[in-house]
């Protein structure tokens, strides 16, 4: 009868310490969620804007850091000659004594070339007028690795200098970074695009637009003349797929070399 009493008496306070744990439990889990939700929501604060607005605020630095690059800059001049698919470019000088052609060399072209900058130091700006967030320029660094392109847009080694034979290759954020290509999608063949470098400016006209997979890797490989490729991810807010731009350079302090080059 003691023992029956006693069990009788025991349950509901059991019952109640039982109750009491699961209460706690959900009220950490809850305030855990809350924490966690917090975090994530800092996280992409961080990225979409946070990381955008240090970015801007580096350019100028990266703008002085571009001059002293231009002063450091070596520029040769190489000596190429034209091709022969132009009649007057093909050396052959007609009427000459004994009736027979005199074979003469076309003369030859003077190419600049300037001497390639170290990783991650700024070299170039690029300029698209026709999208407001590059319509006034943004610095362009050598290379394409993370901490790179935290500044923004990142020329890619292995390729041609901007006004260079062969294709020279930019990448840069959606989002994220100063996300300077955000707009890149709005671009139509015939738009302009302007990069200057220690060399001048070079103007290159939109060719064609596409969205490709990111292991096309073929969109980086040289190309006959000389050609600019902007590459950055497509979607906004997603790297499943990358946005390209080719563009064909149409004036600059090469551009009627590399034309008779080609």
């Amino acid at each position: 009868m003691t023992d029956t009493m006693a069990t009788a008496e025991a349950g509901p306070a059991t019952e109640v310490a039982v109750g009491g744990r699961g209460l706690r439990i959900i009220h950490n889990l809850g305030w855990a969620f809350i924490y966690l939700g917090v975090l994530t929501l800092g996280f992409v604060v961080h990225q979409l804007y946070i990381t955008s607005w240090f970015a801007q605020q580096n350019q100028p630095v990266l703008a002085q850091e571009r001059i002293e690059q231009w002063g450091d800059t070596e520029i040769t001049e190489v000596a190429v000659v034209p091709t022969a698919d132009d009649p007057d470019d093909s050396g052959i000088v007609s009427g000459a004594t004994g009736g027979e052609a005199d074979i003469v060399a076309p003369e030859p072209l003077i190419l600049k070339v300037e001497s390639p900058p170290d990783d991650g130091v700024a070299f170039a700006l690029i300029r698209i007028p026709k999208l407001d967030r590059l319509a006034e320029g943004w610095n362009v660094v050598e290379g394409v690795g993370t901490q790179n392109l935290k500044n923004g847009a990142g020329h890619m080694p292995d390729t041609a200098l901007p006004g260079q034979p062969g294709n020279a290759v930019i990448s840069g954020h959606r989002t994220t970074y100063g996300e300077p290509f955000r707009e890149l999608d709005a671009l139509d063949p015939g738009d302009r695009i302007e990069v200057e470098t220690a060399l001048g400016t070079h103007v290159y006209i939109v060719r064609e637009t596409r969205v490709v997979s990111p292991t096309d890797v073929w969109v980086a490989e040289p190309r006959d003349g000389a050609w600019l490729t902007l590459t950055t991810c497509h979607p906004l807010l997603s790297a499943r797929q990358r946005f390209v731009v080719f563009a064909e350079l149409n004036f600059g302090p090469n551009a009627d070399v590399i034309e008779a080059m080609t």
